[in-house]
């Protein structure tokens, strides 16, 4: 049964398995518009959701506040006229990943650690996502294809973590995702595996018995590192996600872009630390935009970060503040900039 986008529908988004959710998302901006009854004079962009496409969970919409352009949330996925913009210093590979490839899908910026790129899939698409150019499509898709990857790294003994990204990981099939966390859990040398997602938030019917289970047999210690920008992001039933999360025995970390006009001011930060510790997820990275080609009006200089640090450390325990980083190609490490 197709959605019908002239209404939100609470009952709806909180129904139904994570891949009917998936679904049952929006996927363009008509669609969007409708949905959200957005007046005319927001001025949205044809041709960036062509070059990159809407895609938005229901669960996700309806926590946008329906005729509010400014909402945090909506400006995280709604493909604006800026996006055309050109200016200089932004490019389609901004972390130059490419030369960081070891074989497809499989990618090394640091010594110990190796990253997957799982797949291309993911259960939102953000505008200021930096792989949006990625090329997924040269990415491994099954156990037999991950083999070549999964051998490399066990002929290196100095890498002890195994990160899942994408896309995001946790679009893969419960099924899929298993055989590749045994491929994983079979090499000796890995202590840790780490997942990078958004699902927990993004769809929450994502954490299933299956998920979970898998999560709890891992041998080394399981890290899941959810992305959250503004505490509206979480309502009853990404509490109850992210506690799945946590019997697994995760460490369950949450990882911000700071965004203009999303949460680039100290009550939005402050109220996301305090949104996160109720949850159980500790404050981890608050990053600097990665510039990708079509994202600079979500730029915030860096001296508005630093100075919005300064202030959360005034207002919260340290624990609750994030370390503010960028990630620069070459560096052995990220930089910490605060």
């Amino acid at each position: 049964m197709p959605i019908l986008t002239s209404q939100l529908d609470p009952v709806r988004a909180a129904s139904g398995t994570w891949q009917q959710q998936m679904k049952w998302a929006i996927r363009d901006i008509k669609s969007l518009r409708s949905a959200l009854k957005l007046p005319p004079e927001v001025k949205t962009s044809q041709p960036a959701a062509q070059q990159f496409p809407v895609f938005v969970p229901l669960p996700f919409l309806n926590r946008i506040e329906p005729q509010n352009a400014a909402d945090p949330l909506l400006r995280q996925v709604l493909p604006l006229i800026q996006e055309g913009e050109s200016p200089p210093g932004f490019g389609n590979d901004p972390l130059e990943e490419s030369s960081a490839t070891l074989s497809p899908g499989l990618l090394q910026k640091y010594d110990s650690r190796v990253l997957l790129v799982t797949t291309g899939a993911c259960a939102i698409h953000c505008r200021y996502c930096f792989r949006r150019s990625f090329p997924y499509s040269d990415s491994p898709s099954s156990a037999e294809q991950w083999q070549p990857a999964i051998d490399q790294i066990a002929a290196d003994p100095k890498i002890d973590e195994v990160i899942l990204s994408g896309g995001d990981p946790l679009t893969m099939v419960d099924e899929k995702l298993t055989a590749l966390v045994g491929q994983i859990q079979s090499i000796p040398h890995i202590k840790r595996l780490r997942i990078h997602t958004r699902l927990p938030i993004m769809i929450p019917q994502r954490i299933t018995d299956c998920l979970t289970e898998t999560l709890s047999n891992f041998s080394g210690q399981t890290v899941v590192v959810l992305h959250s920008n503004h505490a509206n992001e979480f309502d009853a039933n990404v509490d109850s996600a992210i506690a799945k999360l946590k019997a697994t025995g995760s460490i369950v970390l949450n990882q911000s872009v700071l965004l203009r006009g999303v949460n680039d001011s100290i009550q939005a930060l402050v109220s996301l630390s305090h949104r996160l510790l109720d949850s159980g997820v500790l404050p981890y990275y608050l990053h600097q935009l990665d510039r990708v080609q079509g994202v600079a009006h979500f730029e915030v200089p860096r001296e508005r970060g630093m100075e919005l640090i300064t202030q959360m450390r005034a207002s919260l325990p340290g624990y609750a503040v994030p370390r503010y980083v960028k990630e620069e190609p070459g560096h052995p490490n990220k930089t910490v900039w605060a």
